[in-house]
């Protein structure tokens, strides 16, 4: 009974270090986001709270505080508050299957999981909460009884639908590969640096590019196109209702670089694991991992941000287009490629360089055929104009 007790208790401080640390990442991605935005655009960025302007999230926060909550007349006030309650939620919730490290042993027989809850669907409860995630911006969008809201809220509805179809068909060459869907399994399968970026590099591009429009990340943030919409779904926000629509989507970003971190990336694995194990024990080589985890979301974060100061944003018919009729097919290839290199394989799992081999040359084969077929259309389209 007291090691039930003492393994609850330090079960709960594991999940407040990381709840912790979430929210940390997320105030202090406006504060990166803008350091990014300077350096690529040649100007200063934020320099005059506290030290090189490192306590401007706090400064963020007192003004979001210190604004007035405006509700509007003709909105559903209950659904109004609603809306960004649901999307901060959802946004906390999907860490909780996410593995940030091994196990800590705590001495007297305590050993304690890195994971918070470890189901043997943790994918499909990944997937379920994020599905959830885009109720949040509908109801807001809808409750404000604004048109302008509305229509960025049915954007952000019919985008996330369509980018989870592609998004999930990725993931199931992954769970080919590990056989389980439990995000635990998937870690576990990747160790001693196999990696499923090296058997699943195609199926990584098309979940990257379904984690922007996810995310609402340029160029996919037509659900907030400022100058389409003045402020999208969250136009008649104000005070910190405003503040957690902001704040759900940084944690989104940092999620979901953990979620990459965990399906292609190893999870917590790092070059030279088992030699801190046996130079310096497992609890040390678990809080490293920790670390290696935590590094390499923020290293997607980085990402995110980057691609928001480099590319343009797109037309919504391109968006649409590109999931449906591009994504999609290009996610099914990747089944039937993994499928095939799984088939010719002499290990059961996949896990060799024929199928990372097989995976390479299957890309390879659908950018020149992807090629091909933009230059004919191009010349079909020239000969037509001429």
């Amino acid at each position: 009974m007291e090691i039930t007790s003492a393994l609850f208790t330090a079960k709960a401080i594991y999940v407040g270090i990381i709840f912790a640390i979430t929210l940390g990442v997320a105030a202090y991605s406006t504060y990166f986001e803008r350091i990014i935005a300077a350096f690529m655009q040649d100007r200063v960025g934020p320099d005059r709270a506290g030290p090189f302007g490192i306590l401007q999230p706090l400064a963020d926060a007192v003004k979001m505080f210190m604004k007035e909550d405006f509700i509007p007349a003709n909105s559903n006030k209950w659904l109004f508050i609603a809306g960004p309650c649901l999307s901060m939620l959802t946004a906390l919730m999907t860490s909780a299957v996410v593995p940030f490290g091994d196990k800590l042993d705590l001495g007297g027989g305590l050993v304690l999981d890195l994971q918070g809850i470890d189901v043997n669907i943790g994918i499909l409860w990944v997937f379920g909460i994020v599905s959830l995630g885009v109720y949040g911006i509908l109801i807001g969008g809808w409750a404000s009884n604004n048109k302008y809201s509305l229509i960025g809220a049915i954007r952000a509805a019919s985008q996330n639908i369509s980018y989870e179809l592609a998004m999930g068909l990725s993931i199931i060459a992954i769970l080919m590969l590990s056989g389980s869907l439990s995000t635990k399994t998937i870690v576990e399968t990747q160790q001693n640096g196999h990696w499923n970026i090296l058997y699943q590099p195609l199926g990584f591009v098309i979940f990257i590019v379904c984690a922007f429009a996810e995310c609402n990340r340029t160029p996919f943030d037509l659900p907030e196109c400022e100058t389409e919409l003045i402020g999208g779904y969250h136009t008649e926000y104000s005070s910190m209702k405003l503040g957690f629509y902001l704040f759900s989507e940084y944690i989104n970003m940092f999620i979901s670089g953990a979620v990459m971190a965990t399906l292609y990336f190893g999870g917590y694995d790092y070059p030279g694991y088992d030699l801190v194990v046996g130079q310096f024990g497992s609890n040390i080589a678990a809080l490293l991992g920790v670390g290696a985890l935590i590094g390499k979301a923020l290293f997607f974060v980085f990402v995110f941000m980057w691609v928001r100061w480099t590319l343009p944003r797109f037309r919504y018919d391109q968006l649409m287009g590109l999931g449906w009729t591009g994504l999609i097919p290009l996610s099914m290839f990747n089944v039937v490629l993994t499928g095939a290199s799984m088939l010719f394989t002499v290990n059961d799992g996949g896990s060799n360089w024929f199928t990372v081999g097989a995976s390479w040359a299957g890309v390879l084969v659908m950018l020149v055929v992807t090629f091909a077929y933009s230059e004919m259309k191009y010349k079909k389209k020239k000969l037509a104009s001429a």
